[in-house]
């Protein structure tokens, strides 16, 4: 008799596990070490937040715990629900957090979900909005003098208010809907009306909007500042300091939305170092790098280098020597076929790539970082020191003759060869385009004369309140040409150089309406330009 077959079964995935991650209050730069590492890792990504889902840059699943398909709030059994059914699936979940997970925040209801259908989970802290929003103002929650800090969690609850008649620091948590009911139970409880009381919005962002008042002005003062949730208000002594202490909102860029005609590739460094002012920047791109219609040249002068065809080899920018490198790869080259060749760069980011190749440019400019600088410093031609008298140059479809015209003069024969071609960019999209002609910028960033051309072509002229910023003198002329106010030139062509200048007009331009007695607001919110 034959043995019972067993019937096959699918087996039951493994559990999956969950990271329950603290994002911070709202600044992308306060995640921590670790919940960088766990979001590079993660399968699943559930967030509550749409900012939360923008920290995301892997192919991992996001799932919003934010809102429901009809948009309604999820609860906070739906909420865990949704985290044990992404486990159970085997997946690595991280669950993000509005500041710190087991502070304020329901962390603690997730993860005994977790716990009671025995799925592994970890919890990763995370900057508290408690802590993080009053620093950001430039409110201390304790000093040498209050040394003790009461945080309450107003919501919908019942608190009396006698309990916090003293004149230790207040946090207060969900109060902007009930500020004024707050107010008159603090001050009926003791309290005096003449108390400080800050009320910080949206902090740690460009947008964090900061209200100082007092208990008896507080509601009034934030009803016209139209605050809303979320929201930390800090009542004490301590709000008094920040007179001296606020550093993040009196930045010199503070919430100005500029706007960077480059690729994204190309502005990464230049968003940072813009942050670093409290800026946001805007990448829209006016130009598109594509090869040669005809690449032929270009592999005719690849082949010469290899042969010892040329003394020298300049490259005129970062694009010229990523076209150069893209071709040795092609070849099966490597740096080492530069052997015996001298290399001259327009510039020290020119100069930079060309040493993430292993090798050093021999010459660049001293001066002037341009083709005119860098003739000034090129040596000419010598037959009796220089065995072979020939420059490749290669370079972009549209690059000007100057160096072409310089190089023969000082009696070198030049390979003028094609590497690239710059090709304008689709335009924009509708929204940034109105933005763009209305003054919704603050400020625009030209990098060279073909992103101003460019710009105008796909998007239009930007408006006259915008500031504009040029990376140099023949930037500034193009721009003019165009009809546009130059405001702001760099003295060394480097984006870097041309953000220190923006933040020096923008920290100029807020002293000048602080001196003047006039609000600090941004370019955008004047319908006309101050005179300069």
């Amino acid at each position: 008799m034959d043995a019972p077959v067993t019937p096959a079964t699918t087996p039951t995935p493994a559990l999956g596990q969950v990271s329950f991650v603290g994002a911070g209050p709202g600044d992308a730069s306060l995640l921590t070490v670790r919940a960088t590492e766990l979001l590079a890792t993660a399968d699943v990504v559930i967030v509550e937040t749409p900012e939360q889902a923008q920290l995301v840059t892997t192919d991992a699943e996001i799932v919003d715990a934010g809102r429901a398909e009809d948009g309604t709030e999820l609860s906070h059994a739906a909420r865990s629900k949704l985290v044990v059914k992404h486990a159970k699936n085997g997946k690595h979940v991280v669950r993000l957090m509005v500041g710190d997970p087991f502070t304020y925040s329901t962390g603690p209801e997730e993860a005994l979900a977790c716990s009671k259908a025995g799925i592994r989970f970890e919890i990763i802290p995370g900057v508290s909005s408690v802590s993080a929003v009053p620093a950001y103002a430039g409110v201390p929650l304790t000093n040498r003098q209050h040394r003790e800090f009461t945080v309450v969690s107003v919501g919908d609850g019942v608190i009396d208010w006698n309990d916090h008649a003293g004149d230790d620091t207040l946090v207060l948590l969900s109060a902007v809907g009930r500020i004024g009911e707050v107010a008159k139970g603090l001050v009926a409880a003791g309290r005096s009306e003449d108390t400080q009381v800050a009320m910080t919005r949206v902090g740690t962002t460009t947008e964090q909007t900061t209200v100082v008042s007092t208990l008896k002005d507080i509601a009034a003062d934030a009803k016209a500042a139209k605050m809303t949730s979320p929201a930390i208000t800090v009542v004490g002594e301590v709000v008094a300091m920040r007179e001296a202490l606020s550093w993040f909102e009196t930045k010199p860029l503070y919430g100005w939305r500029i706007l960077v005609p480059r690729t994204k590739e190309q502005s990464a460094g230049l968003a940072q170092r813009l942050r670093g002012y409290g800026a946001v920047s805007e990448e829209v791109p006016t130009i598109s790098v594509e090869p040669p219609r005809n690449p032929q040249q270009m592999d005719k002068a690849v082949r010469g280098l290899v042969e010892g065809r040329y003394e020298w080899i300049a490259f005129t920018s970062v694009n010229a020597v990523k076209a150069v490198r893209e071709k040795f790869e092609e070849y099966g080259l490597d740096a080492r076929a530069f052997s015996g060749l001298k290399i001259a760069a327009v510039g020290e980011k020119t100069a930079e790539a060309i040493s993430q190749w292993g090798i050093r440019a021999d010459l660049v400019p001293s001066g002037e970082q341009s083709a005119r600088g860098l003739l000034e410093d090129w040596p000419p031609y010598d037959e009796l020191l220089d065995p072979i008298n020939r420059v490749f140059l290669p370079r972009a479809d549209i690059a000007t003759e100057t160096l072409v015209a310089g190089l023969v003069e000082l009696g070198w024969e030049v390979d003028d060869v094609t590497a690239y071609r710059t090709v304008r960019a689709a335009p924009p999209p509708a929204p940034t385009r109105e933005a763009i002609k209305t003054g919704k910028f603050d400020a625009v960033m030209f990098t060279s004369s073909s992103t101003v051309r460019n710009l105008v072509g796909i998007a239009g002229k930007p408006h006259q309140s915008t500031i504009i910023a040029c990376i140099g003198p023949a930037t500034a002329k193009t721009a003019e040409e165009h009809g546009l106010r130059v405001d702001v030139l760099a003295d060394k062509p480097s984006v870097e150089v041309l953000a220190d200048a923006l933040a020096e007009f923008g920290a100029r331009r807020r002293d000048a309406l602080i001196e003047a007695g006039e609000p600090v607001t941004k370019p955008s919110q004047r319908t006309k330009r101050r005179k300069s």
